[in-house]
């Protein structure tokens, strides 16, 4: 049978067999491994996207057979530690996803490998640690101690400290935590009629996230205003935990299986009574629209939960498609250099954020859509950290060439990150809400 080179459907996810017997199968593992480098091996194409695809042709070639074959299967691991399951492969480059025949899904084969080595050696005090943001969170954010915090992740010794005892490069900058919680400070704002549209519900339940609950609340402050005088009534979830993305990425899905069970029915609930579910942070949009339904597939509220959640953006320029959204801005924002994160783009969608941006008078945006290299807590590790700056280095220039007024990103983490690798200390960095709200003049 004649298999053709590429396939010209649209990219298709299978779910996610976490819970067979097989999936752990170390020896089934190496076999799909081998099975997908050898496919990845003779194509190449993905090869400028990460360090993943660099480092397994790099395996091959000093390999002595020159092929997958003569690559130590002990070494497939050095290919997984360079995967942050981006999903730009899956999306964007490889020909051989799904409905092809091949069926390569490179990012949840290292997933599954993740899994797998999770389960058998648990993980890294450091990276349990990193990936346990609302444990860390609720204990930096306490009184007295952000400060001590805040101060410490700033002090050349305490960093020098960190990366000998816990592996966190002292280069990178950190976020601060905040001194006041965003759940704790915000006033969503339920009195408007609720006016649905063609596309988009009249209501708007917000799931804040951990960075936007701990380290930066102003985002979702920013989001409650632009709601607000959109007259779209909002509220906030009375619990949530995690997205359980961070633990994803560490291959803890066990974890993962546990946020969702507190996160899931109170989200289902409000999605069943009609709200729009909206979250200020892509990889925590992408978490509920895609992997948690990949993971449970036959969960009816997972379901329900993932057609109810929006991109802020997203529901915003649909609100404007529906006539409901005010565009009675009265300050130009200049030149914006703005970068789409990988997490975003992912959802296929479109590029909503540069949408509404365009149409504020006076703005001029220029786009960057290529991965920005911080990824998580995989840019924060001493041993990539080198590496995430590498792969940010065409984001660095193209974003600095346009001498941008604002450097903007809605992940925003990838902010800090771009500005750092930037350089520049007289570029302004704010968040896309942030700028819209300046913009409507709030």
């Amino acid at each position: 049978m004649t298999v053709r080179e590429g396939s010209l459907e649209a990219p298709t996810r299978h779910p996610l067999d976490w819970r067979s017997a097989d999936f752990y199968d170390e020896a089934k593992l190496d076999k799909e491994l081998e099975r997908v480098f050898e496919i990845c091996h003779g194509c190449r194409r993905c090869v400028n996207l990460c360090t993943a695809f660099p480092t397994l042709f790099d395996l091959v070639d000093a390999s002595p057979t020159l092929e997958v074959d003569g690559v130590s299967k002990q070494d497939f691991a050095k290919v997984v530690d360079q995967c942050y399951l981006c999903d730009m492969c899956y999306m964007t480059k490889c020909p051989y996803v799904p409905p092809h025949a091949w069926n390569v899904d490179f990012p949840h084969l290292m997933l599954r490998a993740k899994a797998v080595r999770f389960r058998k050696a648990g993980a890294k005090f450091r990276d349990k640690l990193l990936s346990s943001t609302d444990a860390m969170g609720r204990l930096a954010t306490i009184p007295v101690v952000v400060q001590f915090v805040n101060a410490a992740n700033k002090s050349g010794v305490v960093r020098g400290l960190m990366e000998k005892t816990l592996g966190v490069h002292r280069q990178r900058q950190l976020p601060e935590y905040a001194s006041t919680r965003f759940r704790e400070s915000a006033r969503a704002d339920a009195s408007f009629a609720v006016r649905d549209g063609k596309n988009t519900p009249g209501k708007v339940a917000v799931f804040s996230t951990c960075y936007v609950n701990f380290n930066e609340p102003g985002i979702g402050h920013d989001l409650l205003k632009l709601l607000a005088h959109n007259e779209v009534p909002a509220r906030l979830l009375e619990k949530e935990a995690c997205c359980g993305m961070p633990k994803l990425e560490l291959g803890d899905l066990e974890a993962v299986a546990r946020n969702k069970e507190t996160n899931i029915p109170a989200l289902a609930r409000l999605a069943r009574e009609g709200y729009a579910i909206l979250t200020p942070v892509p990889s925590c949009t992408l978490m509920f629209k895609q992997e948690l339904p990949l993971m449970f597939p036959d969960d009816a509220d997972v379901k329900a939960v993932a057609e109810a959640m929006f991109d802020p953006f997203e529901y915003l320029v649909l609100r404007h498609k529906d006539a409901l959204l005010k565009t009675d801005f009265k300050r130009p924002l200049g030149k914006v250099s703005y970068h789409v994160p990988c997490h975003l783009r992912v959802q296929n969608m479109g590029q909503k954020t540069r949408e509404l941006l365009e149409m504020i008078p006076g703005t001029r945006v220029t786009t960057v859509e290529r991965c920005a290299g911080h990824d998580g807590t995989w840019g924060v590790k001493a041993e990539y950290f080198e590496n995430s700056m590498k792969i940010g280095r065409p984001v660095f220039r193209q974003m600095a060439e346009a001498g941008p007024d604002y450097v903007s990103s809605d992940c925003a983490i990838a902010g800090r990150h771009i500005l750092q690798g930037m350089g520049e200390a007289t570029v302004q960095k704010q968040h896309p809400l942030m700028l819209v709200r300046l913009a409507y003049g709030l």
